[in-house]
């Protein structure tokens, strides 16, 4: 995973590898406390990856579109804890 956010935030260097280690923790935490399971399978999940690499850009440093990319981790954490698959509510 941390790869893939390096990618993403366009990094090639190893300087940062103990904060994004950190904000893919991050993510994973606040993903599982909204109801998603198995994040730590989020190298294999597109939909999980997409939104963990969304939760590192909106953390990492201090990006200008902040506010949309909350916006669009909101989104996606909110579209995760209604999937079915993604949590385990049970029968409701």
């Amino acid at each position: 995973m941390l790869e893939k956010v390096k990618l993403a935030l366009r990094i090639k260097t190893t300087a940062y590898d103990n904060e994004l280690a950190d904000l893919i923790l991050a993510a994973g935490i606040d993903l599982a406390i909204a109801g998603v399971l198995d994040f730590d399978t989020a190298s294999a999940d597109p939909i999980l990856t997409k939104a963990i690499i969304t939760y590192c850009k909106m953390n990492f440093g201090i990006p200008e579109d902040y506010d949309r990319l909350k916006k669009s981790y909101d989104e996606q954490k909110a579209q995760l804890v209604t999937a079915t698959g993604y949590t385990d509510w049970g029968d409701a």
